[in-house]
């Protein structure tokens, strides 16, 4: 009887055991079932196959690593566990039998390359160089649930990676991101996030413009008045960058700052834990107008100038090439520099040097005939050839904007190609290396949504998917011109760029398209394949506290009017393929149950659409609203008494009454133009008709010379001959710092007339001096 009872027990002992093995092999193979489509990597790795099962990271997890630096490597995710699932892997030198991440060196690879393999009981990650441990963990981090990117502790999540074999490896060793810090000054903080930011998207340079005409922004101990008077301008922030005012010699600045060696020392520290390389650049010959606010003597002319506050054209106050203590100062500057930044290369600019000092002063003319050079591009040759030997000389690499072509190129330098391509391209057939970085793809200064939309910018437009369809390797070039080609790189200019927020806004998600361009095998590249991936990404940078830019949700329109019939058709369309947009034509708000958008919508009279793109029948992004108005003076003959400029001419004869409006991009086609001259037109509405108001379309942006009017003014007549003031409006010129569209309207007592005459008024004259555009795109009569 006992024994009976002892192996019933022990039968059921086992049966429990077996449950709860059961239950916890349940427990730990839960959410395993894995699609492709559930691999939203950015950017896309090399080779992917998926397998069977996945992998779940727990408390007990170990990270197995065999040196310091791979301990601080595993020390990024490991936070980010800390913070998402409140417990933390543990870090430990020798593989247990299962759970565990190892790293693991494998020489064969090349040296950002890695080999990821994940299997239910562990992972590895193999690599020939710390890079590829980054890059491998990077890539398992953006296989995890998007909540790993969560600042404080996410419940019911299942920590679990699909099994995969990847093998991946950056196509470009150049995959770069600059930032003015002259222009507006970004600190060491904002600076580690970028980092962060670029590890994340596996790019892996980081080039600081640390030098323009609008501060001095690096510590040189030699020159401290590079800091204490170069670092800081008059504070003109509430003026349009291009309208503000010259500031005088002397006119102490309050606005600006600069980094430390100490804290460039920490930062590039930091960098090399993330693979990252700071690239200085030390702007020369041009561009240094804070430079010579501070030593004057170092300039041709020699007197004494204020730090500039906004926009400077032409760049006349450069360094003289003819003293040879110019070279001394900027050598003395470049010790100093070298002594901070490890870096390959020191940029040394060579941009947009307006050389008209050259021509006549003394040392630079002495320069050139002792030197035999004929002209001042050969000087500016001569310069760059002179600083290169130095730079040379401390084992480093010159690199400059394509600028530096002019005149014959320094034997080792590298060119990095601005305007267009068409430098690196000449560049590579001499033998030079390059990096491509054109302003048609990657200035993210530039707009990336329609300008009525966008905060104010520099100008261009560079959506997303233009800057996925960059390229570095031209198709004209050989194999071995391309072999020279280093890689690419994204450029944001801040003129108009603030704060950390809106530089955020500019990178993001840009950068994520710019990084896929420049790491993966080209032939992988698919617009839509990244279209579904980008939105996880949009996640994570959510999470992350990202303020990056929804532009690539905005429903645009394109509208096309035919006069005679006096009907417009529109057309709805958005960045990504098979866009779901919707839409109503009768003032409704847009939602689930709308009409989808299929073809041209077609308008006879005045409406209003509004549209909305749709993701999982839910709305995205900014709502669409825009109102096509049909008025009286729609279709009818304009007669000019100016004609406008032959720059912006606008639809033509029927420019001002064809019921389509100009938006914030004054390049769009739908704006007339008068330079210092006033605008005066005359509409015949063909018969009388009883009319109460008119109303004047307008632009300003005040950055490039455009102005509001300062009043307007309304005529009518029934001959054509014997005109009637019906009303005007005054305003006085504002400051304003901002692109805006605004409508001026007269309104009157209502009567009968046949022609209308509208009269603009230019400003004519600028705060600054300069001249004043007119800017308008519909005149409305009702």
């Amino acid at each position: 009887m006992k024994n009976r009872n002892k192996n019933r027990m022990v039968k059921t002992y086992r049966l429990v055991i077996v449950a709860l093995f059961l239950g916890l092999f349940a427990c730990q193979t839960k959410h395993v079932s894995f699609t492709e489509s559930d691999i939203q990597i950015i950017p896309k790795p090399a080779e992917v196959t998926l397998q069977e099962g996945g992998f779940a990271f727990s408390e007990s997890t170990q990270f197995v690593v065999s040196d310091e630096t791979q301990k601080v490597i595993s020390e990024a995710l490991l936070a980010k566990f800390q913070k998402a699932a409140g417990w933390t892997p543990s870090v430990t030198n020798s593989a247990p039998s299962k759970n565990y991440v190892q790293f693991i060196t494998a020489n064969e690879l090349a040296e950002e390359a890695y080999k990821l393999e994940v299997t239910s009981n562990h992972i590895n990650i193999s690599a020939s160089a710390n890079a590829g441990f980054i890059y491998g963990l990077e890539t398992v981090r953006q296989l995890l649930p998007v909540a790993i990117e969560s600042p404080e502790v996410v419940s019911n999540i299942d920590w679990v990676i699909p099994n995969v074999l990847i093998q991946d490896q950056p196509r470009f060793k150049w995959r770069g991101l600059m930032l003015d810090l002259s222009r507006h000054f970004f600190g060491k903080e904002y600076l580690k996030k970028t980092i962060d930011r670029l590890a994340m998207h596996k790019m892996n340079v980081l080039h600081l413009h640390l030098v323009d005409d609008q501060g001095w922004r690096i510590e040189i101990k030699k020159y401290p008045k590079l800091t204490e008077v170069g670092a800081w301008r008059v504070d003109q922030e509430h003026l349009a960058w291009n309208a503000r005012l010259a500031t005088k010699p002397g006119e102490k600045g309050t606005y600006g700052g600069f980094l430390t060696q100490e804290e460039l020392k920490e930062l590039v520290a930091y960098a090399k834990t993330k693979n990252v390389e700071i690239v200085p650049e030390i702007e020369m010959p041009a561009h240094v107008t804070s430079a010579i606010a501070s030593y004057p003597e170092y300039s041709c002319l020699e007197k004494p100038v204020g730090v500039p506050s906004g926009g400077l054209w032409p760049i006349t106050d450069i360094y003289c090439a003819g003293k040879d203590s110019t070279f001394e100062f900027l050598q003395d500057i470049l010790t100093e520099v070298m002594a901070i930044f490890p870096s390959k290369y020191i940029h040394i600019g060579g941009d947009e040097a307006t050389k008209t000092n050259w021509k006549t002063c003394p040392h630079c003319q002495k320069r050139m005939k002792t030197e035999g050079l004929h002209d001042v591009e050969a000087l500016q040759s001569y310069f760059v050839k002179r600083m290169e030997k130095f730079i040379n000389a401390h084992g480093k690499k010159l690199i400059g904007w394509d600028e530096i072509l002019e005149g014959g190129l320094a034997p080792d330098a590298t060119v990095m190609s601005w305007r267009g391509v068409k430098g690196g391209v000449e560049a590579a057939k001499q033998g030079h290396d390059v990096v491509m970085t054109p302003g048609t793809h990657c200035y993210f200064d530039h707009y990336q949504g329609p300008q009525s939309y966008e905060p104010l910018a520099w100008g261009g437009f560079t959506p997303l998917s233009k800057v996925y369809t960059f390229d570095p390797v031209v198709d004209t070039m050989t194999p071995e011109e391309a072999k020279h080609v280093l890689g690419g790189q994204a450029n944001l200019w801040a003129e108009f760029i603030p704060t950390e927020a809106q530089s955020e806004y500019m990178i993001y998600p840009r950068l994520a398209a710019l990084s896929e361009t420049v790491w993966s095998p080209k032939e992988l590249r698919n617009w839509e394949d990244f279209s579904s991936r980008i939105s996880t990404m949009f996640k994570r940078y959510k999470q992350l506290g990202i303020n990056y830019a929804k532009s690539a949700y905005l429903v645009t329109s394109e509208a096309k009017v035919n006069i005679e019939e006096k009907v417009v058709d529109v057309v709805l369309k958005n960045e990504f393929p098979s866009a779901d947009i919707r839409y109503t034509i009768d003032g409704s708000e847009v939602n689930a149950s709308s009409e989808k958008y299929m073809k041209p919508i077609k308008l006879t009279k005045t409406t209003r659409i509004r549209a909305s793109l749709f993701d999982e029948e839910q709305p995205v992004g900014k709502a669409f609203d825009e109102t096509i108005k049909f008025h009286k003076a729609v279709g009818k003959r304009v007669e000019y008494k100016e004609k406008y400029s032959d720059s912006y001419q606008g639809a033509g004869a029927f420019g001002m009454v064809n019921a389509l409006r100009g938006s914030k991009n004054f390049h769009d086609g739908q704006w007339q133009a008068w330079i210092g001259k006033d605008m005066e037109v005359t509409i015949d509405l063909e018969n009388e008709e009883t009319i109460h108001q008119v109303t004047v379309g307008t632009l300003e942006n005040q950055g490039p010379g455009i102005y509001f009017p300062i009043a307007v003014e309304v005529y009518v007549s029934n001959d054509g001959k014997t005109f009637e003031k019906t009303g005007q409006i005054e305003r006085r010129y504002a400051e304003n710092s901002k692109s805006e569209l605004k409508e001026f309207t007269v309104s009157f007592t209502e009567r009968k007339a046949r022609y209308v005459k509208v009269k603009a008024i230019n400003l004519k004259r600028a705060p600054n001096g300069g001249g004043t555009w007119l800017f308008v795109d519909e005149i409305i009569v009702d």
